[in-house]
């Protein structure tokens, strides 16, 4: 009887390539025998992202708000009682404010300025009385000119005021132009170009470094053009979300850095898989559906973890955090949905051109001996792993919460330096620590500001009173220190426990923090207990033991505090900060830690369950314990490591641009995900393994019957291929006939 051996065709199956059941592998198959039509939904998805990409950015908000918390109801209140769009500052500096001539031309550009479209107001430093005086520096050689935007101005009016304001010629002096509508301009600008340099530099490199983990450019390619095609498709989920909901400037790179991040991790799994299947003997087709019903569960099973964990921002009431759960959750549904459909079609169309391996990953290698060493020493190594990391998260602990306002842009910008120039230069004209609304007219606020805010302890002064309309009133507040320090923080929660028997909203930077802080403490809780809970449940579904995900819970909180200790040390104690380019502003963006967790819990228990994938699928197999964990961090660590290692580069390079929240994002997310994938899943995971031995695969006998009812296995049992003989083994054949393929049989 004769038997082929030979190597299956792109397009054909043997019986040495038996079909595998199951909807991925289904799936698997479908993708590969239409994948043009699947290659061309994705292309158009990719077309219609990158058009629509600019109007994403163009229809955020830079710092959306919520009428959840007091802060932010004081600011409602103003804003009904004097509604406007903004406000657009100039700094005319270098010249005596009295010199006639910058008096002529500052004069001239106000009244030009008070008569265009749009335009509610324009106020320079020559008015009379206080509010003059305000707009004029200490040292009498600057002035500002403040511009206020009516409510339903359009940005080509803003434009042609920010062109006016720019184009004042006052003999010699400079002219700078910013506020707040300035800021908002290049607060989008900046993100926008962060984000595309991002891509720019990670997905060359990324490629580079998978050309090496593949040996071949063919390989390397499809996890770059799955990962650019994810993007595609992020674009779109979050304009569609712009269109019914606030989607804050800094959401946008955040989701953006996520989806590329998985989007190339998961292809990653899955040509890796794929190559495997063909050195086994496996024709492409036989090879894509197996990959998809192999890789395919785990990419899924992963994706769901990664979402469980972002799901957990719905908790909080504040809107970037809940865009950026809504934008976060709908990438991970994408670069799932890239990686289980648009890469089998690629491999349709490359699959003959990507190397297989001539042999099996080894079981003996540089992971396995690693775990050896490590098991034989299990309680020092873990020990050491536990107090290096505790000793890493430490700083955490004295991490200070900060709204960085224009200090978010580069020194460069126009802003920022107009911003820093009204605080530094011009005491009554910049924002006051704290500003409380007082629903009333001007004397009752005045009394107010008189016989309760001047009489506390941290109060250093009040500024002004300022009536917004015949029932609403401001009192500015000025304090001791910081004014977003402990000090400022004390008097906003001594403001709202004593009102004067008035209605009042304690608002301004400090009180927006306290607001935030008081979240936290109260919804970040149940929103942890939530994602707790979720991955609990999930990785028990998975393994059928209550001890691995208890452990994971705790290693994957351990790798987090060490990231959150870097990014204290990095951003608020300054450490490289000039190598990094930015100048510390004292303290982390409020939400940044919130977001650091939510992403890096989900990063980490994506590779936990690439991990435990392996290692119970050998379990499964009758391995022992110490056996399946040696072979599963052997056959598992280079593709962990290599998934690791460009998930740290696209993080890297996102760090490299200028704004700083997107700069601590990257930081942070690379410090955890090189942590994990090194320090947690190289050493602790097997010490700790070592130590429980069999006790990690206990569950209590209800929930063993429950999980073999609806366990989620990671494992799939395929049908048996016969092993062909790779080319680069075959020795050259007698050819006496043709197969029912079509393919050349050796004699028998």
């Amino acid at each position: 009887m004769r038997r082929s051996t030979a190597v299956t065709s792109p397009s054909s199956r043997t019986s040495a390539d038996p079909k595998v059941d199951g909807r991925l592998a289904a799936l698997g198959r479908f993708c590969f025998r239409h994948r043009r039509w699947v290659l061309g939904f994705w292309a158009v998805v990719l077309v219609i992202g990158v058009l629509i990409g600019g109007r994403v950015f163009a229809g955020s908000v830079a710092g959306a708000s919520s009428a959840a918390s007091e802060a932010d109801r004081g600011s409602a209140v103003v804003t009904a009682a004097d509604p406007a769009r903004g406000v657009v500052t100039a700094v005319v500096d270098g010249r005596s404010v009295d010199d006639p001539a910058v008096r002529d031309a500052v004069t001239r550009a106000t009244a030009e300025i008070a008569a265009l479209p749009g335009v509610s107001s324009a106020t320079d430093a020559y008015g009379p009385g206080p509010a003059g005086a305000a707009l004029r520096s200490a040292d009498g050689n600057a002035s500002l000119l403040s511009v206020r935007m009516a409510d339903d101005s359009t940005d080509a009016q803003t434009g042609a005021v920010t062109q006016r304001l720019a184009a004042i010629d006052a003999e010699g002096a400079q002219v700078k132009v910013g506020g707040d509508l300035v800021l908002q301009d290049e607060v989008k600008k900046q993100t926008e170009k962060d984000t595309r340099f991002g891509e720019i530099v990670t997905l060359p490199l990324t490629l580079i470094v998978m050309v090496l983990v593949f040996g071949g450019l063919a390989a390397a390619s499809l996890p770059v053009i799955g990962a650019v095609a994810s993007v595609g498709g992020a674009l779109l989920a979050m304009f569609g979300f712009s269109k019914i909901m606030d989607i804050d400037t800094s959401v946008l790179p955040i989701a953006t850095v996520l989806g590329l991040g998985l989007s190339i991790d998961y292809a990653l799994l899955m040509v890796n898989r794929f190559r495997e299947e063909r050195g086994h003997g496996a024709g492409i087709a036989a090879a894509v559906e197996r990959t998809a019903a192999t890789a395919g569960r785990t990419v899924a099973f992963s994706g769901l973890t990664v979402a469980v964990a972002l799901s957990g921002l719905f908790v909080f009431t504040s809107p970037v955090l809940g865009a950026v759960a809504a934008a976060g959750v709908s990438v991970v549904v994408i670069a799932v949905a890239a990686a289980l459909t648009l890469v089998p079609a690629l491999l349709g169309f490359a699959g003959s051109r990507i190397k297989a391996p001539t042999a099996p990953v080894p079981d003996e290698g540089f992971f396995s001996r690693t775990v050896r060493r490590v098991s034989k020493r299990a309680v020092p190594v873990a020990l050491a792993c536990v107090a290096l990391l505790m000793a890493a998260g430490a700083p955490f602990l004295h991490a200070d919460m900060r709204s960085s306002g224009a200090a978010v842009l580069p020194a460069s910008s126009a802003g920022r330096q107009v911003a820093e120039t009204v605080d530094q230069r011009f005491p009554l004209a910049s924002a006051a620590p704290i500003t409380v609304v007082v629903e009333g007219g001007a004397p009752v606020a005045q009394a107010y500001a008189d016989e309760v805010v001047a009489k506390l302890p941290g109060v250093s002064g009040v500024r002004a009173v300022t009536p917004v309309s015949d029932g609403v009133s401001t009192v500015d507040v000025l304090v001791h220190g910081d004014p977003q320090g402990g000090e400022a923080k004390k008097v906003v929660e001594e403001l709202r426990a004593d009102r004067g028997g008035l209605t009042t909203h304690v608002t301004g930077g400090a009180a927006s923090i306290v607001d935030f802080q008081h979240e936290l403490l109260t919804r970040g809780p149940i929103a942890l207990g939530l994602v707790a809970l979720g991955t609990l449940v999930l990785l028990f579904l998975m393994t059928g033991s209550v001890v691995m995900p208890v452990k994971a819970l705790l290693m994957n909180l351990l790798s987090l505090g060490a990231s959150l200790g870097a990014l204290t040390l990095v951003f608020q104690d300054g450490w490289f900060s000039g190598l990094l380019g930015f100048s510390p502003t004292g303290g982390l963006e409020t939400f940044i830690p919130v977001l650091v967790f939510a992403f890096a819990f989900g990063l980490s228990m994506d590779y936990e369950v690439f991990l435990l994938a392996r290692i119970k699928e050998l379990r499964d197999k009758g391995h022992s314990c110490s056996s399946a964990v040696e072979l599963g961090v052997q056959r598992s660590g280079k593709i962990i490591t290599s998934a690791a290692l460009l998930m740290v580069i696209v993080f890297a390079g996102f760090a490299l641009g200028d704004m700083l929240m997107v700069k601590q994002m990257g930081i942070a997310l690379a410090v955890a995900v090189a942590v994990d994938a090194t320090l947690v899943r190289c050493l602790l995971v097997p010490a700790a393994m070592s130590l429980f031995g069999e006790f990690n695969w206990w569950a209590p006998a209800p929930l063993r019957r429950l999980h073999r009812r609806f366990g989620l296995s990671e494992h799939v049992d395929l049908p048996t291929i016969e092993p062909a003989v790779l080319p680069a083994q075959r020795p050259a054949p007698v050819l006496v006939g043709a197969g029912p393929t079509g393919s050349a049989q050796p004699a028998q």
